[in-house]
């Protein structure tokens, strides 16, 4: 699936670069093409640099969890749950520890933390993959969770708002936090589906209920504060929960007379490795988006789909939102670009403004999250992985925009 999608962003380009230079007369537009392959290598290089030294800090504290003995009880806790939705792993795979720390950082918008502890997951379920250049379905189900970008504190998004002046940067909270929902719970079940697994299996419910009345708490707490405060306690609460399970694995390695220092150098070790590997895939991709927006593809296609909304007579005041949208599945840093950019087009209070930043945080990047993790372990063949990922990010998009009409406009 990448290959073909690969190929149709630089043969897009190419074509649309052609036609500007033919009948239009725009010789820059070539230069451009160029330009963004040398600007988004770079930046791919710079990416899987700036993830070394998180990956050397985090595959180390892995490792005195994992002997410790903290990913095996988390495995006990999530084992009825997993044991459902990855019935393909074995109930004693430390990937289960792994995933749960994963998602759990990710619900508290810790990126950082959440990748490296992704892809020491990913590197576990390798291990037992048969054909190792192709996905297998746990893997396939724990990426697209990724993918649907479940976040309870979006606190990135609000620290970008109030830089650029909100009145109050953290009214968009309960808008992220409904659309991220969704657009798990469509990630979730169009895996099963291609996989299928029985959701309506009584434990699945419980645990699905179980996280849908902790949202709902979530939601009614945070309604009820002051909106300068929310930002102050999410962010405090994000970094005492992530430093807390730093001194827990501590902790619980010091009981088991663990030698900590030498199982995190352990650790650490595999880091600059993992690092290492995600460079030519991670390049890869960033090169294919980077041309896809220099030729001026992205542009028509923004155009058509207005065009197409006026035509059945829609409201298309959310059109301008839809740069952040459309690069979301495509790139974390250039979704953020577009996000900032919207913002400061129309202001940060604006609809579009508001908008941009829900869309932001309705899910992850769904082809940055496929490079890392599968270029990681050197899986190539990804199945149904784009299909069901890009399932996740249209229903995140279509709920943060319907939200976000029912909340701002």
């Amino acid at each position: 699936m990448l290959n073909y999608i690969w190929i149709v962003f630089v043969l897009s380009a190419f074509a649309i670069a052609l036609i500007k230079l033919v009948f239009f007369g725009d010789v820059q537009v070539f230069s451009a093409l160029v330009e963004s392959t040398f600007a988004m290598s770079k930046t791919g290089f710079e990416i899987s640099l700036g993830l070394t030294g998180v990956l050397t800090l985090w595959l180390g504290l892995m490792k005195i969890g994992e002997k410790g003995g903290i990913v095996k009880y988390m495995s006990k806790i999530t084992a009825p749950f997993f044991s459902r939705i990855f019935p393909d792993l074995p109930l004693d795979n430390p990937a289960h520890g792994s995933m749960l720390m994963n998602i759990s950082a990710n619900m508290l918008g810790l990126d950082n933390a959440a990748t490296p502890i992704g892809l020491k997951a990913m590197q576990e379920m390798q291990t037992i993959n048969p054909q190792k250049d192709t996905a297998t379905n746990a893997q396939i189900m724990f990426l697209v969770l990724n993918t649907s970008g479940l976040t309870i504190l979006p606190i990135t998004i609000m620290v970008y708002r109030a830089q650029l002046g909100a009145v109050n940067p953290s009214d968009i909270f309960i808008p992220i936090l409904l659309a991220t929902f969704f657009s798990t719970i469509a990630g979730l079940i169009s895996v099963a589906i291609f996989q299928k697994i029985n959701l309506l299996n009584r434990v699945v419910l419980a645990y699905l209920g179980g996280l849908s009345l902790l949202i709902i708490v979530i939601i009614v707490y945070f309604s009820q504060l002051p909106q300068a405060k929310v930002t102050q306690i999410s962010t405090v609460a994000s970094n005492i929960i992530l430093f807390s399970i730093i001194v827990l694995f501590i902790v619980l390695a010091m009981f088991k007379k663990v030698n900590v220092y030498e199982a995190f150098i352990d650790g650490a070790k595999d880091g600059f490795q993992v690092a290492i590997k995600i460079i030519p895939y991670l390049i890869a991709i960033l090169v294919a988006i980077g041309v896809f927006r220099a030729s001026g593809a992205m542009d028509i296609l923004i155009e058509a789909i207005r065009r197409g909304f006026l035509a059945i007579g829609m409201n298309t005041d959310f059109v301008e939102a839809l740069p952040t949208a459309l690069m979301k599945p495509l790139s974390g840093s250039g979704a953020r670009g577009m996000m900032v950019d919207a913002m400061n087009t129309f202001g940060a209070d604006s609809f579009v403004g508001r908008v941009a930043s829900t869309v932001q945080g309705a899910t992850d990047t769904t082809f940055y999250v496929i490079a890392v993790y599968f270029g990681s372990v050197g899986i190539k063949n990804t199945r149904h992985a784009v299909t069901c990922g890009l399932i996740a990010d249209f229903a995140g998009i279509i709920a943060a925009i319907t939200i976000a009409y029912l909340f701002f406009h």
